[in-house]
């Protein structure tokens, strides 16, 4: 097949949709705890923050479908097999049940050892083991969404990913209004408008993915489950979970090192954290382009391609995390004032704004390598070179934190991003070696 031209527009035209779709996220948020918050308990809002953080952790695990479903459905779409990009859709939705299915009989132990890790008063625990109970019945719909996702990004849909984000947490908002200040139904209400909203996604994504299940092609079982094909999914989707968990250690070793520091140095790293999220959300719609175009490119077997693929979404991450820079400094001291109240808070977090101000230009390299690397499922690089990096940060720390106490964490932190790239860069030759010349 041939490779369709790469273009600034197609960059932005795959990116802007994603941010518009990860900007709808916090606002769920806000109204699920501000709807609770209308009832004048504390306990309510506690269960569902709790509960909430409980199956987002359980549902993160699932995060490898939507990256190697993208991965691997991008680089068939480039190569023009469209029974392949088919049959990708009906593994990742059947991954989804398995894995759905594996969540709601596991419920009773995860949530025992989330107690464990961190109790909660008896009242508190009570209303989350209600939460749970009711929104754990739609983890095939949620995990399934992961998979639809992928799909829909490998194949430029990223409008479609915005309109179905849209309507789910639309759709969970407004019964949120109803259920909770309408009906009374209170913690039970929020679940369930959650529960309804995320089977609605599933109903709504399979019918905007019809293409991919229209004629007999998905369900061509021999192909669905062609064991080689298989392995390979599985492989990739492994080798994604590896590194992920590996990040997450990190990210979560920043969180419980601070909190060595006393309670309102954790209180203003966990402020400056929000910021990173920010920067997230922005960066992610160019890591989603990178992903697709060099997908597509690699399955095109385009070298033209694959380069400017790789060029434009990272000229265009970097302009956004240079924006992203220059924002914090101009605005940072402001973002901080509306997220806490506390003055101590305020003061700590302005003393290491610094270190986040300087984030998105250390981050960036290390965000897009992780998207071109998905695009291409040059997954085992990528777990290898978190084993690196994450070693790098130990390291860091070790040397860094008793000289410079929170802000050689945050130095710790900001060589961690520098060492993903550094580790990932080094692996890029042999991956361009790979494509083949046009």
């Amino acid at each position: 097949m041939k490779a369709q031209a790469v273009t600034h527009r197609r960059v932005v035209r795959i990116a802007v949709p994603i941010v518009l779709a990860n900007a709808t996220v916090p606002i769920l948020g806000l109204v699920d705890t501000g709807v609770v918050g209308q009832l004048g308990l504390a306990a309510p809002i506690g269960a569902v923050g709790i509960g909430a953080i409980i199956l987002t952790a359980v549902y993160w695990i699932f995060g490898f479908l939507r990256m190697g479903t993208t991965g691997l459905t991008s680089q068939a779409f480039g190569a023009g097999d469209r029974d392949e990009v088919n049959a990708l859709l009906m593994r990742a939705l059947l991954m989804a049940a398995a894995g759905g299915l594996l969540v709601i009989v596991l419920q009773v132990p995860i949530l025992w050892l989330a107690f464990s890790v961190s109790p909660a008063s008896s009242e508190v625990e009570e209303m989350a083991r209600t939460y749970v109970s009711i929104r754990v019945w739609s983890a095939p719909a949620a995990i399934a969404g992961y998979g639809l996702t992928g799909w829909l990004i490998a194949l430029e849909r990223t409008r479609t990913v915005f309109a179905l984000q849209l309507w789910m947490n639309g759709l969970n908002i407004l019964l949120d209004l109803w259920f909770v200040l309408g009906l009374g139904w209170g913690v039970e209400g929020v679940a369930l408008a959650t529960f309804l909203a995320e089977w609605s996604g599933l109903v709504l994504g399979l019918v905007l993915c019809q293409s991919g299940l229209a004629g007999r092609a998905w369900r061509n079982w021999g192909r669905v489950f062609d064991l080689v094909k298989l392995r390979r999914m599985l492989t990739v989707n492994g080798d994604i979970l590896i590194r992920s968990v590996l990040l997450q250690i990190g990210f979560m070793s920043f969180l419980f090192l601070g909190a060595g520091f006393g309670d309102t140095t954790l209180a203003a790293n966990q402020v400056l954290l929000q910021f990173l999220h920010v920067t997230a959300y922005a960066v992610d719609g160019l890591a989603f382009a990178a992903e697709t175009l060099v997908g597509q490119a690699l399955g095109a077997k385009a070298r033209p391609a694959f380069r400017r693929a790789v060029w434009l979404t990272a000229l265009w991450g970097g302009v956004v995390a240079l924006a992203m820079s220059i924002g914090f400094a101009v605005l940072g001291g402001w973002m901080i004032d509306v997220i806490a109240l506390a003055p101590d808070v305020r003061v700590e977090a302005r003393h290491f704004l610094p270190w986040m101000i300087a984030a998105p230009v250390a981050g960036i390299a290390s965000w897009m390598l992780d998207g071109i690397f998905i695009g291409a499922t040059r997954t085992r690089d990528m777990r290898i070179a978190m084993i690196w990096s994450l070693l790098v940060y130990i390291g860091a720390i070790f040397l860094l934190m008793p000289l410079w106490q929170n802000h050689g964490l945050w130095a710790a932190l900001l060589v961690f991003f520098v060492a993903r790239a550094v580790t990932l860069a080094r692996r890029f030759p042999a991956l361009l070696a790979s494509v083949s010349a046009d």
